[in-house]
């Protein structure tokens, strides 16, 4: 990490060269975002959550093909990408859960669940406009938002709405062709945007052609100075092959190549290996104020996912409806010294009727069938959380949630029918926050909270086709201290945070030789890290050339172990957890010219990851460096032109994003793309707006 550590140095030591105010619109990234998560709605410095936003200024960096590199810029988060459109996440943890997809991380949408009943979030149906920010809390969630060790990922939208139109293309490397447009019409007591977006790319290795189209309408509507209504539609449709892990010696003959076959099993070109994708997910919310201090918001929803996926083992097909609601009654309360009160209760639930049918694949298509399950998922909790905020100094939260969750499956392909059951008893996920400002730049912060997370039907019928009911759900302690403090006049903030978190009956993936995974729970998972961000902000109002530069560092230690863990005649206890790395840093630096020209750099790094439970497989650190420039123009206060140019993974690196994990046959490595470049052009048009 010698490489890691210079580069850190370099970003800190030419931020500090500068001294100048910091712009109002810094001030507002930095100090005046709301936090919604866990319906506190404060700013960032008042807020007990630990809370890190992705907006444009972090994210909109690159491609636009994916959100990885966004995700990747915050310390203790790490997005994966096995193929263009394969998208997994872990917050703080493994990826031990997540072969594909993401599970054990809690995802809303505009206050619509996105993930399923089931456990499972389609996190690639969303397209880069249908947001205006995502919150990424970090820690159990289960005190407010159920069953989950993972984290908690709110997507936004309306934060900074104004009417208007937009639109924008972006072409690159793997004919790469993207297109986002949205219009947004109403006024502030009627707010309504239309958004379009299609991706597509041939991808980097054979094999891994994608091509996705979006589509989602959201809408604000204030009835009464007492009633809001607000409603969203999102569908996407969205297809991607998906190329099949290599060994090492394939990797380093040809990271290009796909899966070749091997034994009994074809090749992923020969069995057309690739995933068809369909979602859609409606609901509204209601937001009725009784009175000035008490109010309840409401929340119900609708969904549907149609897979279908021929991989080189069988063909799989997946029907999954589903439906929910959310609703809490909130009391606020200030007093004559300025001291406030917030006591919220609720309750959410979630159905899930989904049915899996598995089949022989013949060259691309379904042939014999070999099983057929319907699935019944149950899932609710209720909760109640209480706030306060004491002499301004003083903000403390505490809140508890009881959950239930049953499974139910039926074997349809034979009789008479086979059924299973399994129902987790009544968890409790409590949580409790305490942050004290010492002054108005220092402030402490600790949490102790508890997580619960029975299986998902992902890990309970996993693609080897073994129902597995007697899957136990991990639950654990999770204990953080958090220091802040600004320095330079608010120009540079600082935080630290370690934590542990003590993960019992972890849930571990295992892969067959076909490259079917399957789970079994291990002994215990002793998580410790320590997370570092820092942001320096610059701005210039008197030269005549520069308006402002930012740097901004993220580092990640993480120091992950079994603790007791024998399977059979393995024994990996005390062996470092595969999947995640030790250390990974990102710094990022944006420069804005008062002409309109701007830069960014992006760089990341990892160390390396262990890909199996006896520490046998690695993959290599890795270092990735990326560049855009371009050209902003605003036109009569109402036309806005931007045109860039970027190019990702400067330094060329062959490296592997989105391992396959206990694999077996050593089929561990998914590689990335190379270099590779790109252009963009973007126009939008601001409506004028009556004072």
């Amino acid at each position: 990490m010698k490489k890691t550590a210079a580069i850190f140095l370099l970003f800190f030591f030419n931020s500090a060269i500068y001294g100048q105010e910091e712009k109002a619109d810094s001030t507002k990234i930095l100090d005046e975002v709301t936090i919604k998560a866990f319906e506190q709605n404060k700013s960032l410095r008042n807020s007990t959550a630990t809370v890190k936003i992705i907006g444009f200024n972090n994210g909109d960096r690159n491609n636009k093909t994916s959100l990885v590199n966004g995700f990747n810029t915050v310390a203790g988060v790490r997005m994966e990408e096995r193929s263009p459109g394969s998208y997994r996440i872990n917050i703080r943890g493994s990826s031990l859960r997540s072969p594909f997809g993401v599970r054990n991380v809690k995802v809303y949408w505009n206050s619509i669940p996105l993930t399923d009943p089931g456990g499972n979030t389609y996190f690639n149906q969303l397209a880069w406009n249908n947001f205006s920010s995502i919150e990424i809390f970090k820690g159990p969630a289960g005190s407010m938002y159920g069953a989950g060790t993972g984290g908690l990922i709110l997507v936004n939208n309306f934060d900074s709405w104004k009417p208007g139109a937009s639109l924008e293309y972006v072409t690159g490397s793997y004919n790469l062709q993207n297109i986002f447009t949205s219009v947004s019409f109403g006024k502030k007591e009627n707010k309504n945007q239309i958004t379009y977006a299609h991706n597509q790319t041939d991808g980097f290795r054979v094999q891994t052609k994608m091509r996705k189209d979006n589509f989602s309408w959201q809408s604000q509507l204030k009835l009464s100075h007492k009633q809001e209504l607000s409603a969203a539609v999102l569908f996407s449709n969205m297809f991607y092959e998906t190329p099949g892990a290599l060994t090492l010696a394939e990797f380093t003959a040809n990271p290009k190549a796909a899966r070749p076959a091997a034994g009994a099993f074809p090749s992923s070109v020969d069995a057309k290996a690739a995933i068809y994708q369909k979602n859609i997910t409606a609901g509204f919310t209601n937001v009725y104020h009784i009175n000035s201090s008490f109010k309840n918001s409401t929340t119900v929803y609708g969904a549907f996912s149609q897979i279908k996926n021929p991989a080189v083992r069988n063909y799989e097909r997946r029907n999954e409806p589903s439906f929910g609601g959310r609703s809490f009654f909130t009391y606020k309360k200030k007093d004559k010294n300025d001291n406030e009160f917030q006591l919220v209760g609720g309750s959410e639930f979630q159905q899930g009727y989904f049915n899996t049918q598995v089949s022989k694949n013949k060259n691309g298509n379904p042939d014999t069938l070999q099983t057929n399950d319907d699935i019944d998922y149950t899932t609710y909790n209720f909760f109640v959380q209480g706030d306060a905020t004491l002499n301004k100094k003083w903000f403390i939260n505490s809140g508890i949630s009881l959950n239930k969750t049953k499974v139910n499956f039926s074997r349809l392909n034979q009789y008479p029918v086979l059924k299973q059951s399994r129902s987790y008893k009544n968890e409790l996920a409590p949580r409790i926050s305490l942050k004290k400002l010492f002054t108005n730049d220092f402030s402490v912060k600790a949490t102790v909270s508890r997580g619960f997370s029975p299986p998902t039907v992902g890990e309970l019928l996993p693609s080897t086709g073994v129902i597995s009911t007697e899957l136990e759900a991990e639950y654990g302690w999770n204990y953080e201290l958090t220091l802040a403090n600004r320095f330079f006049h608010n120009r540079l903030d600082i935080d630290v945070t370690a934590f542990y978190f003590k993960l019992n009956n972890a849930l571990v993936q295992r892969r067959d030789l076909s490259g079917a995974d399957f789970f079994v729970n291990a002994g215990d998972v002793q998580q410790k890290g320590i997370e570092i961000h820092t942001d320096y902000l610059i701005s210039n109002s008197t030269s005549k050339f520069l308006d402002y530069c930012q740097f901004r560092v993220d580092y990640t230690y993480n120091h992950f172990r079994y603790g007791s863990f024998i399977k059979g005649a393995d024994d990996f206890s005390g062996k470092t957890v595969p999947s995640i790395p030790a250390n990974t840093l990102s710094a990022l630096a944006d420069a804005q010219l008062k002409n309109g020209a701007y830069a960014n750099i992006t760089y990341y790094s990892a160390s390396k990851i262990f890909l199996n439970d006896a520490n046998t497989a690695t993959a290599e650190p890795y270092h990735l460096l990326g560049f855009r420039a371009g050209w902003k123009k605003i036109v009569q206060s109402k036309y806005k032109l931007n045109f860039y140019a970027g190019v990702d993974n400067l330094l060329n690196e062959v490296y592997s994003l989105g391992n396959d994990i206990n694999a077996a046959a050593n089929r561990f490595y998914n590689a990335a793309p190379t270099r590779n470049y790109y252009v963009g052009l973007s126009f939008q048009w601001i409506k004028a707006t009556k004072k």
